[in-house]
């Protein structure tokens, strides 16, 4: 028995000894000297020995207990004299090291274009308009020849806060009210971003996004203004080698109306998996003013003639930088951000 307790409080001791940390240390005195520890299971076999070899068991096992409880106690003190110098050491400031620099911020991608965008415009002799984002379903819908029941409202899936107020679904608004204020003065020429919302949410679509709609009035404006327009953006945006064409479409506030697509970006107009082998990407729809428009907002259609257009900033980023996925704008992850530090 003796040399049994000699045995575990050698092996305890040298465990105590090399602790390194207070829980390992805890684990030492659980393993031990807890309720089902080492010592606490041979003190209960005591009382099965001769009663010769009680006395001197006994008194060896209390002794080697106490000495383990004190050398716990004392490897305790130790350990945290060391944390504490440790603590201490990594908050020690050294007063002569240079200040650490601190972070700037730098703009979102998404606003990196939107302001190419206007520049270029800018550039052609337009002035940026704005309007409200909470707008009147007559100037969202019916003043862009957009009636009640008119299935072409099927295509813009809305926020309605009342009956007749939502959330615009395209800043075409903007054009109406600017045409409603300056009529029947001419030129017009106004590009008009900001925000917009629907009820869409997936790789290509957001509820809430961003446009650029542009409106030229104007004495004998014609296609060929609109597409030489766009053309000049499109080289200003995507490269001086960039083309365009306009594909027959349809809008309630347009006629004729095209959807306007650039030479691929990623292919150059050879064919490839983005542009599903056409060539081409879509970036826009466009179109000649609906006279029913013009004659709404005060210009009477046999004097005047315009263009409007209106494209997706978040599908021009996505062109130009190569993301493949409009939700990532909108993430907040900072290995996407910090690339257009």
């Amino acid at each position: 028995m003796q040399k049994k307790l000699h045995e575990m409080a050698r092996i305890a001791s040298d465990e105590i000894k090399h602790a390194s940390a207070l829980e390992e240390l805890k684990q030492i005195q659980v393993r031990y000297l807890g309720k089902k520890g080492e010592m606490t299971a041979i003190l209960r076999t005591i009382a099965g020995l001769p009663s010769a070899e009680r006395p001197a068991a006994g008194s060896l096992a209390n002794r080697l207990r106490d000495e383990l409880t004190a050398s716990l106690s004392a490897r305790e003190e130790e350990l945290k004299r060391e944390t504490h110098r440790r603590l201490a050491e990594s908050s020690r400031v050294d007063v002569t090291l240079p200040g650490r620099k601190t972070g700037l911020g730098h703009l979102h991608p998404l606003t990196l274009v939107l302001e190419e965008m206007a520049d270029i415009f800018l550039g052609l002799g337009f002035t940026i308009a704005e309007g409200p984002e909470i707008e009147s379903d007559y100037y969202n819908f019916e003043a862009l020849n957009i009636p009640k029941e008119h299935p072409a409202r099927d295509m813009q899936d809305s926020f309605y806060i009342t009956a007749d107020v939502l959330l615009r679904t395209h800043t075409s608004p903007v054009q109406v009210r600017t045409m409603e204020k300056m009529a029947p003065q001419v030129p017009v020429r106004i590009v008009a971003p900001g925000k917009v919302y629907r009820r869409d949410d997936d790789a290509t679509h957001s509820p809430m996004f961003h446009q650029v709609e542009g409106l030229v009035i104007d004495r004998s404006i014609s296609l060929a203004n609109l597409k030489g327009t766009l053309l000049l953006f499109a080289r200003q945006m995507f490269g001086r080698e960039q083309q365009v064409r306009l594909r027959p479409s349809f809008f309630p506030f347009t006629e004729p109306s095209a959807e306007v697509d650039i030479a691929c970006v990623i292919c150059s107009g050879r064919g490839c998996r983005v542009c599903k082998d056409s060539g081409w990407i879509e970036i826009l729809g466009a179109g000649m003013v609906h006279p029913r428009v013009l004659e709404m907002s005060g210009y009477d259609p046999e004097e005047c003639s315009g263009f409007a257009f209106g494209m997706g900033v978040e599908r021009i980023a996505m062109l130009k930088y190569g993301v493949d996925d409009l939700r990532l704008f909108f993430a907040n992850d900072m290995r996407l951000l910090q690339q257009f530090r």
